[in-house]
């Protein structure tokens, strides 16, 4: 894990980078403790930062990000640190990213507690007078007018690396006016989702792979697209099969009702011709007894006088 801790002087970053590695087993690289022991090892580095400290000089920035190179490589760093007053400036942090992308690497979060001024100076007030109490000496720059004017050159310079790493997306902020073990608390939560964010690096598969692999996806493909058009197929033979079965359906529903109308007509053809007859049976019959009394009277006309007297005697 490397972080990056940001925050105004008296905010607190020392005391949270002393938890964060005795939680995670990390070192902590200071830029103060690094030009030290730089000097004292006379490495080329620690000699160069020497002679400019000499002459009192601030030191460059490629003289500061050298002597990081040297420290974050040796064995106890390569599972993580925390720079602690480092970078201070956007020009650092430009030149910290191409130091780490250089070596395959980059900051898992930048940390930034966030304090207001006039609690830091209330701060700086109430450790001085703790310091006096106890008789221990206090530093020239623990005093508010030394505080004001570090607080003024951190707005100047270092406050702009919230916007840059913002940007970058690695910035985490959090409140550190809270109580210590809650910005503690706070920052292992800020860590716990800041490693979510970051992507697995893609692994090269082995020559000849892509090409099976290409293979099998264009199989897979066209396997995909028969199995689409199978379903395709069974589909529609369903669709024409349900029109075939609704065909047949009203095929026999007309068939019956046509039956139907054919036994009804039949009926009333029986019925009428039923009547009809008996219609001329009745005329049959009316007509001929009417005949027969006619053909009577004419015939008892056509009979002699005597004859039609001798039946009245009788």
């Amino acid at each position: 894990m490397r972080l990056v801790l940001l925050g105004p002087p008296g905010a607190g970053k020392g005391t949270q980078a002393q938890r964060l590695v005795a939680r995670h087993g990390i070192v902590q690289l200071s830029t103060g403790d690094m030009l030290r022991a730089a000097v004292a090892a006379g490495t080329p580095v620690g000699l160069r930062a020497k002679d400019i400290m000499a002459r009192g000089e601030l030191v460059p920035d490629d003289v500061v990000v050298a002597i990081i190179a040297d420290r974050i490589a040796q064995p106890d760093a390569k599972k993580g640190f925390i720079l602690d007053g480092f970078p201070r400036t956007v020009p650092q942090a430009e030149a910290l990213d191409r130091l780490l992308a250089e070596r395959g690497l980059k900051l898992d979060a930048v940390i930034e507690l966030q304090v207001d001024d006039g609690i830091l100076i209330s701060r700086i007030e109430r450790r001085v007078a703790e310091m006096n109490a106890r008789g221990e000496p206090v530093r020239p720059d623990d005093n508010p007018e030394s505080l004001k004017k570090r607080l003024a050159a951190y707005h100047a310079q270092t406050a702009p690396l919230s916007a840059y790493y913002r940007r970058k997306g690695t910035l985490k902020t959090t409140d550190g006016m809270a109580p210590i073990d809650s910005v503690t608390a706070a920052i292992a939560r800020l860590l716990m989702v800041a490693p979510a964010a970051r992507k697995a690096p893609k692994r090269k598969a082995p020559r000849g792979a892509t090409r099976g692999a290409s293979k099998a996806r264009v199989q897979a493909r066209k396997s995909a697209r028969k199995a689409a058009s199978g379903r395709a197929a069974a589909g529609k033979g369903k669709a024409k099969a349900g029109s075939k079965a609704r065909a047949k359906t009203k095929t026999r529903a007309k068939a019956r009702t046509g039956a139907k109308t054919r036994k009804t007509g039949s009926a009333k053809g029986a019925a009428k011709g039923v009547t009809k007859r008996a219609a001329k049976r009745a005329l049959r019959k009316r007509t001929g007894a009417a005949g027969r009394k006619t053909g009577r009277g004419k015939a008892r006309k056509g009979r002699p006088a005597r004859a039609r007297r001798l039946t009245k005697r009788r």
